[in-house]
């Protein structure tokens, strides 16, 4: 293949989408997820997919997270996973996500949370044991990868199955 120019070349690579969320726990250690509204993925974390004119994936899981819950996160970018999950029906292109770490929240802070009822049903905190039997395995690995990454001080990558 000869040399193209960038515009030309970009055109020949596969097409990726990306999203960006931040994950949350209690001060017990306890995770956060959002219920979807649409029940494609029934429980996520605040965040959503990187759309035009976000400056970085960090900004749009802040956005996201304000737009979904009313909190307004204001800590540093620190990433806790890298996630790959490639072209699937019903989804046509790869997509890569980067989960930042939101912190922990208070009593009072979860107590805060008003859901966006177009997007999210309902939130719930619980024991990392417990979201094994709440959600799909699929969604646990990624839930499981984010306690280890936070608790093990260095981000994960986690690439679903093709």
């Amino acid at each position: 293949m000869s040399w193209l120019p960038p515009e030309e070349y970009v055109r020949t690579l596969p097409n990726a989408t990306m999203y960006a969320a931040l994950y949350f726990t209690d001060t017990e250690g306890s995770p956060l997820a959002l219920r979807s509204a649409h029940g494609v993925e029934t429980w996520q974390f605040p965040g959503g997919n990187v759309e035009h004119g976000d400056a970085d994936p960090f900004a749009t899981a802040v956005r996201e997270c304000r737009e979904e819950t009313g909190i307004d996160f204001a800590g540093p970018p620190a990433l806790l996973l890298t996630h790959f999950v490639p072209p699937h029906q019903g989804w046509p292109c790869a997509k890569i996500g980067f989960v930042f770490d939101g912190g922990v929240l208070t009593a009072s802070e979860l107590g805060g949370i008003v859901l966006d009822p177009a997007e999210h049903t309902d939130w719930l905190v619980q024991p990392l044991s417990a979201w094994k039997t709440t959600m799909s395995p699929r969604l646990f690995t990624r839930i499981a990868s984010l306690h280890e990454a936070r608790n093990g001080g260095s981000a994960a990558f986690l690439s679903d199955p093709m």
